[in-house]
């Protein structure tokens, strides 16, 4: 669900980004997802408010808010408009590969050879639809090579975000962990978006200029990036990123529907190699220790719960 509201938000962006410089909408999206994030915090058990992170675990938090929302994302609309759609395709396929990486150095999971196969037949399948799907472009892109290297550099911190926080979520709930990295996000993005300010400004905002950046906000951030850490709370790192392909299956159908775009052979051939992918991953025998989870468990452990020494240490490592 994640993935195919992130889906619709690339044709939602396009639209924005004519307007709105690329940090002051990062920051823009934080500032409307928090209030949202708040109150269902405050609906839902009191477990899920940040009042119930425990002062240690801040210093981890704040490194998963500086990764996802401030290196990764700022890097993705700074890359975007660099470079081309296609190559942001193609180097954007590889971000589950690197989450099956970095879960196996960080949270000592191992991906089964059918999650593998898996991972290779969704990642030809994004490929196909991404490069073969896609119509020339209209225009040239004003620095590929800056551009291609911020893609890389937010499909690794995007999956170095992921299996943070697959690493939280052994303490804490989906939602109290995004309305925190949420909150931690503005005053990361902030200094960027009054150093971008300086030399860009804000356009004309229309109507669906509005519209669009409230679909940001409360779709692709509030709503979209709970259900990306809810799916790591629940399952295996490798099967939860075997979602992420869905976005350019869903941008090009949402393209269809509302800009009448034509939908070839690649759109059909390509989804079908993404959904088989995906059920080879949701079928592999999932690890002992993701089995725990349920929806109706306590939104904070019990406070005799100790996370494994290795994989304590090794995240002490990344954020020293």
């Amino acid at each position: 669900m994640a993935a195919a509201i992130w889906g619709g938000m690339y044709m939602v962006s396009d639209a924005v980004l004519d307007v709105v410089p690329p940090a002051t909408l990062v920051l823009l999206r934080y500032l409307i997802a928090l209030p949202v994030l708040w109150i269902a915090a405050r609906l839902s058990r009191p477990g899920a408010h940040t009042r119930g992170i425990r002062r240690a675990d801040w210093p981890r938090l704040a490194l998963t808010a500086f990764v996802g929302f401030g290196v990764s994302l700022l890097a993705q609309f700074a890359g975007t408009k660099l470079s081309t759609a296609a190559a942001g395709a193609m180097i954007t396929s590889a971000t589950p590969a690197f989450i099956v990486l970095f879960a196996w150095w960080l949270l000592h999971e191992r991906a089964s050879g059918r999650q593998w196969v898996g991972l290779s037949l969704a990642t030809v399948g994004v490929l196909i639809v991404s490069l073969l799907g896609s119509p020339p472009p209209t225009q040239t892109a004003t620095n590929p090579l800056w551009g291609n290297l911020l893609l890389i550099v937010a499909a690794v911190s995007w999956a170095v975000y992921s299996v943070l926080v697959k690493l939280n979520s052994q303490k804490y709930t989906a939602l109290a962990i995004t309305l925190a990295v949420t909150a931690l996000g503005i005053p990361i993005v902030t200094p960027v978006v009054v150093l971008e300010l300086q030399t860009q400004s804000i356009g004309l905002l229309t109507v669906p200029a509005v519209l669009g950046i409230l679909y940001i906000g409360v779709g692709s951030t509030a709503i979209a990036f709970f259900l990306w850490n809810k799916s790591f709370e629940l399952l295996t790192a490798a099967t939860a990123s075997l979602f992420f392909f869905a976005q350019p299956v869903v941008g090009l159908l949402l393209s269809a529907v509302f800009r009448g775009e034509q939908l070839g052979w690649s759109f059909f051939a390509g989804g079908a190699l993404i959904l088989l992918g995906a059920l080879l991953g949701m079928l592999a025998p999932r690890m002992a220790a993701s089995e725990v989870a349920s929806n109706d468990r306590p939104a904070i452990k019990s406070p005799d719960y100790k996370a494994a020494p290795d994989t304590c240490d090794a995240v002490q490592r990344q954020s020293g």
